[in-house]
């Protein structure tokens, strides 16, 4: 957030870049001077919760709006994941239905609040690829840097999204009152000119509210992340006290400002579900807005990585992808529904109205629908048309313009008689592998070997390919998928394959029928279907016992992945994706099919942990 006319920078600006982060700032809607923030010159605190319009069906928008005001908040602050609005580089973004981010910022603002925008480009979120195209990041381009190759692509983007952005700002009669400067730069580069490039960008494009950074609290992050002449703030999820002390060293005149409080924290497949403590999570929030401070509670409110949008993270090359759920333990539930966290946030920040929504939304009954195996897997994968790349090595995701879903690859090696060794090289992330359409089993980084029995014929070796989850933090970001190395037979490379995008996330009803169709089923895998008879739709989590891993669609909507491992058990199914009468369930199972669908009244997310994220 930059300052206003009458908060001298020590030392001033002296460059026409550094100027530039106080252009405009006399009708900021906030401003500040000597440690404090104000408001239209009024002082003034920002309580703030962050509540992304992509994790929440737009029939919901407002009534999650209506939760964070009712928390005792003042503003709402959302990114905007440039991979959701334009998947494609050959076509234009999107700014319509779910990704009508106007329509959302108009509608905390018709609830009374302010807004923050934190447009990336690069947004991390747990959000896949940190929101930036796949497209982009599988070329040669050094991202988030002054490579112009990415400067002149973010440009573009920012030339359609910014000015949407700028209309909406207060001193245009909007709910816009700040914007952010990239995303905690300081925790990936030290590239001081792409951040001015940023910051340029924002205010030539019409920006005229508050600028601010956002990174973690060491002198190493800060380092890289601020820039003179923009309010520093901080991300933290505890030690309030030494983040303020060493915000005042380094920029004694600024107010203490925390653009992320993590009062939670998400969750990884195969790994506990992440909790934060009432009493832990209320008390660093005091610690935060004493003697002034302000905040973001991140999230206020998370909701859902529906479709195949959830991100991963990765740690000394093992991939750790996240959840389907984005419920975050936050105050206001993944459904809406208001915790106890909620109550102890709410009195903790004095908030004294009545509530205006109920603390639970309607649920449907609990029920069991029987599933009916329709198709198996690589029949029904293989009847939806896809065109076909044929070369000598696999093609990857990205040699493919696929951002999410699989790859099915096809060669046909003679395997000599006898027992041989197959090896994928590199997978990412994950393979089934089939041989004349019976599987040998599942290939992945820490088990790339399979055996192999031989008789002199040639075989027809598939390999289903599958994207877990792109990174969104850290160097791995925009790392390739799919079959990346050579697939050996021995030492033998296997050459000729062709190879075919199974973008399950761009699938309409017509690909999903052609699926259905590709019966009879004769395996454990494939495609299958549930009938839900609903009077009145309402909210409903779904599980699947029985089954091992795979997708599920509810009418024709991809609502997420689940997967035996956990900790996540159960799907939120928004009421607003039923309807009277007849809904079709369709799923996806790539290891092992049950025999029903359950309908549940309440999530199961798995065994809770309590954790607290911390800098050292």
């Amino acid at each position: 957030m930059t300052e206003s006319p009458a908060t001298p920078i020590s030392p001033a600006p002296t460059t026409t870049d550094e100027a530039i982060g106080a252009v405009g700032t006399a009708t900021a809607a906030l401003t500040w001077r000597a440690g404090r923030v104000y408001r239209h010159g009024v002082p003034h605190r920002v309580l703030s919760g962050a509540l992304h319009y992509f994790r929440v069906h737009p029939g919901l928008w407002r009534d999650r709006i209506r939760r964070l005001a009712d928390l005792g908040l003042n503003t709402v602050d959302t990114y905007v994941p440039w991979n959701f609005h334009q998947p494609r580089e050959d076509m234009a973004p999107r700014f319509d239905g779910w990704r009508d981010v106007e329509r959302f910022i108009r509608t905390v603002g018709e609830e009374g609040l302010d807004v923050i925008v934190r447009p990336g480009p690069y947004i991390c979120a747990e959000w896949s690829n940190g929101g930036l195209p796949s497209w982009l990041t599988g070329r040669d381009v050094a991202v988030r840097s002054s490579d112009p190759a990415f400067t002149s692509a973010v440009g573009r983007w920012f030339d359609e999204l910014i000015p949407r952005i700028a209309a909406l700002q207060a001193a245009e009669g909007g709910p816009v009152v700040a914007v952010q400067v990239e995303n905690e730069f300081g925790s990936f580069g030290d590239d001081r000119a792409y951040l001015r490039w940023n910051r340029r960008a924002l205010t030539a494009r019409g920006i005229r509210e508050l600028l601010f950074t956002a990174d973690g609290p060491t002198e190493l992050m800060l380092d890289g992340g601020t820039l003179p002449g923009t309010l520093t703030a901080v991300t933290l999820g505890s030690k309030p006290d030494a983040a303020r002390r060493l915000l005042a060293a380094r920029r004694p005149d600024e107010p203490f400002v925390v653009a992320e409080f993590w009062n939670g924290w998400f969750d990884h497949w195969g790994e506990p579900h992440h909790v934060r403590g009432v009493d832990s999570a209320v008390g660093t929030l005091r610690g935060i807005v004493a003697d002034g401070g302000s905040v973001s509670i991140y999230m206020a409110h998370g909701g859902t990585n529906f479709g195949l949008w959830a991100g991963a993270n990765e740690s000394e090359g093992r991939l750790q992808p996240v959840v389907t759920s984005y419920d975050s333990d936050a105050p206001i539930a993944e459904d809406g529904s208001l915790t106890a966290k909620f109550f102890a946030v709410r009195e903790a920040l004095g908030a004294r109205g009545p509530l205006r929504s109920p603390a639970r939304p309607e649920t449907l009954p609990p029920a069991r629908v029987p599933l009916v195996h329709r198709a198996d897997l690589l029949a029904g994968l293989r009847a939806v048309p896809a065109p076909t790349s044929t070369a000598a090595r696999p093609a990857s995701f990205e040699q493919l313009g696929l951002d999410a879903g699989m790859v099915l690859h096809t060669a046909h090696p003679r395997i000599p008689a006898g027992e041989h060794r197959l090896l994928l090289t590199d997978v990412r992330d994950r393979a089934l592998v089939f041989r004349d359409g019976t599987l040998l089993g599942t290939a992945e980084p820490g088990s790339p070997e399979l055996p192999l029995h031989g008789t002199g014929d040639a075989v027809r070796l598939e390999v289903l390919a599958e994207n877990l989850g792109r990174v969104n933090y850290g160097p791995g970001i925009g790392a390739h998928k799919g079959l990346l190395g050579p697939v050996l037979v021995d030492r033998r490379t296997v050459q000729g394959w062709d190879s075919t995008p199974v973008a399950l996330q761009e699938w309409s009803a017509a690909e999903l029928t052609a699926a259905l169709a590709a019966g009879p089923a004769t395996t454990h895998t494939g495609f299958a279907v549930a009938t839900l008879r609903v009077d009145t739709p309402a909210d409903t989590f779904l599980a699947l016992p029985g089954s091992g891993r795979g997708l599920v669609w509810v009418n024709g909507f991809l609502l997420g992945r689940y997967w035996e491992i956990g900790p996540q058990i159960t799907l939120y199914c928004p009421a607003p994706l039923l309807r009277p009468g007849e809904n079709t369930v369709t799923v996806l199972e790539l290891e092992r099919l049950g025999r029903e669908l359950e309908l549940r009244d309440r999530p199961e997310l798995g065994p809770p942990q309590e954790y607290v994220e911390e800098f050292g």
